[in-house]
């Protein structure tokens, strides 16, 4: 296809921008042919009348665009006029055709949550990386974040979304959600993702985060007394959560002691790895509050985000791997 005046002008830029280099990088790491393999046997065939749908490639697309930059259903739509770099990611030509609309786009969102593909996409792309020797199953780590929800009543229901709660996390109070992962300890990337609401403790949803084939369990404080549990009772891999802060603080002085705390440093320096998750999807991708009413749609996105994250995170060596294979 010919390419207009306006992406010849855009190419021939001297300066690429981050946005142009995050979603070369991305479209360069993406599975893509089997994310689209994943959603084709769901997505509309177009037969009869009417228009035909857009393209299941080009929607995708645009849906990870979105989740990408944090943005809604309209401003993806906003972005594509706006921005050449993200056109020039899904695929458009404003000369020869119009944007999808944010409708377009919700009703591909919805498609995603009725089927639970999103669940799937994670998936794939977490095969991908396994595939390529990215991800390992001697050891896990893992930790949850808060959400926030929007606590106000002004909407149609009047009412807060009664699948979300509050929790108290030192002298705050939250209301919102949960997300937990369960991360590969060698690369740091998400192999497990549940949601759940705000008051749920980080500890009764270790057992739905890992595999089963780790050796090595590591957590915070707050998983105290995991190895106790009934669901981890017959679990062989060994446990090693943080002292509670309290006990910590509480060591002698002695060389027992000294021990005891340097060994405490070094479970931290390990448990650091899962936070790169969180920084990626919460301060890259934008996504400190929920979008949407209910846990399912939430835990939908969450599946999006965190393969995307996995993506983003594994991007230098996968595009090593590629220029090697290149080579």
């Amino acid at each position: 296809m010919q390419s207009s005046f306006s992406e010849l002008e855009y190419a021939a830029k001297k300066k690429q921008t981050r946005r142009d280099r995050f979603l070369a990088e991305i479209d360069a790491v993406t599975p893509w042919s089997a994310l689209v393999a994943e959603i084709e046997p769901f997505y509309p065939k177009g037969e009869g009348r009417g228009r035909p749908p857009i393209g299941v490639g080009r929607m995708l697309r645009m849906y990870v665009a979105q989740q990408c930059f944090g943005l809604s259903d309209e401003g993806i739509e906003d972005a594509l006029y706006d921005s050449q770099a993200i056109r020039g990611f899904v695929g458009v030509d404003l000369a020869r055709e119009a944007a999808p609309d944010a409708t377009t786009l919700l009703k591909f969102r919805r498609l995603l949550e009725t089927h639970g593909l999103t669940c799937k996409i994670f998936e794939v792309i977490k095969t991908h990386l396994a595939e390529k020797g990215l991800m390992m199953r001697e050891g896990t780590i893992v930790d949850a974040t808060l959400i926030a929800a929007p606590p106000s009543t002004k909407n149609r229901a009047k009412a807060r979304d009664p699948e979300m709660h509050q929790t108290k996390k030192g002298n705050q109070w939250y209301f919102g959600m949960k997300a937990h992962i369960g991360v590969d300890a060698e690369s740091g990337l998400v192999h497990a993702v549940v949601a759940t609401a705000a008051n749920t403790s980080d500890v009764s949803q270790t057992h739905k985060l890992l595999h089963g084939e780790e050796t090595e369990v590591l957590g915070d404080a707050g998983y105290q007394g995991v190895e106790k549990r009934k669901e981890n009772r017959d679990n062989k891999a060994t446990w090693h959560v943080a002292m509670k802060r309290s006990k910590r603080k509480a060591l002698p002085a002695n060389r027992l002691g000294k021990l005891l705390d340097k060994l405490e440093r070094a479970k931290a320096s390990i448990r650091a790895k899962v936070e790169h998750p969180f920084h990626v999807v919460k301060n890259l991708f934008k996504h400190k509050k929920t979008r949407y009413r209910g846990l399912a749609k939430n835990e939908a996105q969450l599946f999006a985000l965190f393969g995307l994250a996995n993506l983003f995170l594994a991007r230098r060596p996968l595009l090593a791997l590629q220029a090697r294979g290149a080579s």
